[in-house]
């Protein structure tokens, strides 16, 4: 990968099918567009072997300013803090250079095959340290 590339950011053009009938960004959506970003920031890992899965254990969202139909957002996701069986995100939404919402996420790190919280590997855990503020 280019080392100009961006894998912290994406952009969103606001869509229709996203409105409340007061004409704002239903809540939903912003989970729904923070977590795409996630996803879109995470599939530039390292590859591993016997991966376990990433489930989200703690959501928190701050809406400052609502979004509406056709606004272009920025996404920027920010690694917050690298915990031994957790990961915990920053997701900003910035439309025109301010900040529309913010969410905080936290994944733990568990087993495929039980469920259970397991040690986030350490290949991971380099890789996301490129990304601490």
């Amino acid at each position: 990968m280019d080392e100009i590339d961006r894998v912290e950011t994406s952009e969103l053009i606001v869509p229709y099918r996203d409105i409340a009938t007061t004409g704002e960004m239903q809540t939903a959506a912003y989970v729904t567009h923070a977590e795409a970003a996630l996803q879109h920031f995470f599939r530039y890992r390292p590859p591993l072997e016997d991966e376990p899965v990433y489930a989200v254990s703690k959501l928190e969202l701050r809406l400052i300013t609502p979004l509406r139909e056709g606004d272009v957002v920025q996404l920027r996701v920010r690694v917050d803090k690298i915990g031994g069986k957790s990961i915990g995100f920053e997701v900003e939404m910035d439309r025109d250079g301010e900040t529309a919402a913010s969410l905080e996420v936290t994944w733990t790190t568990r087993s495929r095959e039980t469920g259970e919280p397991v040690a986030l590997p350490e290949d991971i855990r380099d890789w996301l340290y490129r990304y601490l503020p």
